[in-house]
């Protein structure tokens, strides 16, 4: 599912528009970004928890020479179901 299609089916179940809707949506994600820009778990109950994680740095190899190749170390974010999802996908 994309966003417009996210956006319809929020729109059909809440009675907003669907631009209110997709508004709705942007502002979701733009808070869970600015969240995670400052290393914050965001935890909706149910559904799940966002939240940063660190790579170490490690040594890696490229594919096409087979030659080594230091990875540096990054932060990613990463999602953690909750139980109300796990339970719905089962």
């Amino acid at each position: 599912m994309r966003k417009p299609e996210l956006a319809a089916a929020i729109a059909d179940q809440t009675g907003l528009t669907r631009e209110k809707a997709s508004d709705v949506i942007s502002a979701f994600t733009s808070q869970i970004s600015a969240a995670a820009a400052k290393g914050d778990d965001v935890t909706l109950i149910g559904f799940g928890t966002f939240n940063v994680r660190k790579r170490e740095a490690r040594t890696g190899r490229n594919p096409q020479t087979g030659a080594s190749i230091e990875i540096p170390a990054s932060k990613t974010v990463g999602f953690k179901a909750g139980k109300a999802l796990k339970d719905a996908i089962r």
